[in-house]
């Protein structure tokens, strides 16, 4: 029994090692990839122009640009992942994404109305984050009887999905209302964001804070997730703390959600499919299962915004327009497997 657990942490190591240097490999390839390519050979100096503050060639101008771009991109899919993996094991549905609950939506609305009424790019990105706050505590209003944990499992998880599917039909109706009045010179920004967009995206502290406040809250419930997945009626007995444990998967997927969306705006399919491409690499224990999701979430993403800037480039399409086209015969695939 001893040698079988110890081959297990020895497997779960392995492909998080695998992983981690996944994420430094597509981190790098982001980095010299795009219309004007660096050379291999090239990245050491120009990266040690960025550490001490200095640009002077091209090559390190365009690896400053790439750089800042890749990491959002990093830390976009590695919080839409995690939130995957916390509102899977919340609402206890593999098929639940982060968007489920219409945090997205909201973060929509603020954004497009600030958008429509051509406010600084700040103000855009303060709007978004303030539109998903504002629906998480009005869900959470609206269902926190159902997150303490007093009510049954499937019961409770039902009339929260209920009600996170009702916010965001409204909030979608008020997005198509929008759109429909809003002038042509704002159409294409308004629909680039919906659709999800890294372009021209800052390196920002807050997404970071909130991914590690989150993964540490994760890890700590690890366990405890482990069993409400398998025992859901009968976690408090098992000492389990279900209504804090769930109130926190709550507000974490909710903040990573909103953080996510603020960067880069909706970008689908990356907090489905990664959490369930994790769960057939890494079963569904979520001691690895949660950092295996962050870091195969961001190094996807970073993938597939480089595929999208460099596909037709000077051209760059929208990387929610890249991960839907992956994303969806890639499901089906995982689909077919689950049947199997």
């Amino acid at each position: 029994m001893h040698s079988y657990s110890s081959n297990l942490r020895q497997r779960a190591s392995l492909i998080l090692l695998i992983l981690l240097l996944c994420a430094f490999a597509s981190l790098l390839l982001a980095g010299m990839t795009g219309s004007i390519a660096i050379p291999l050979a090239d990245m050491p100096a120009a990266l040690g122009e960025l550490l001490r503050g200095q640009s002077a060639s091209l090559a390190a101008t365009l690896l400053d640009l790439r750089a800042s771009r890749a990491l959002t991109a990093f830390v976009t899919g590695a919080a839409l992942s995690l939130a995957g993996v916390m509102m899977q094991a919340l609402l206890r549905n593999p098929l639940a994404d982060p968007y489920v609950l219409g945090i997205s939506a909201g973060a929509s609305v603020g954004a497009l109305a600030a958008l429509m009424f051509m406010c600084a790019a700040w103000m855009v990105d303060a709007a978004a984050f303030a539109g998903a706050v504002i629906i998480s505590m009005i869900l959470y209003l609206l269902a926190r009887r159902d997150l303490r944990g007093g009510t049954a499992a499937e019961g409770g998880t039902a009339l929260l999905l209920l009600t996170g599917v009702i916010l965001q039909c409204a909030c979608i109706a008020v997005v198509t209302l929008m759109l429909s009045i809003a002038p042509e010179s704002r159409l294409r920004t308004m629909v680039f964001w919906m659709i999800g967009d890294l372009a021209g995206a800052p390196v920002r502290w807050l997404p970071w804070v909130v991914l590690a406040g989150a993964m540490l809250f994760a890890l700590r419930s690890a366990r405890s997730m482990n069993v409400m997945a398998l025992h859901a009626e009968a976690a408090a007995t098992l000492g389990i703390k279900v209504g804090p444990l769930r109130k926190g998967l709550f507000f974490c997927s909710g903040l990573l959600t909103a953080s996510a969306v603020t960067s880069a705006g909706s970008i689908g399919f990356v907090g489905l499919i990664v959490p369930h491409a994790c769960r057939f690499a890494v079963g569904p224990d979520h001691r690895v299962l949660i950092p295996a999701a962050a870091l195969a979430g961001g190094t996807f993403l970073v993938l597939a915004d480089t595929l999208a800037r460099t596909a037709l480039a000077p051209q760059q399409l929208p990387v929610g327009v890249v991960t839907a086209l992956i994303g969806t015969p890639v499901f089906l695939y995982q689909l077919h497997r689950l049947r199997k």
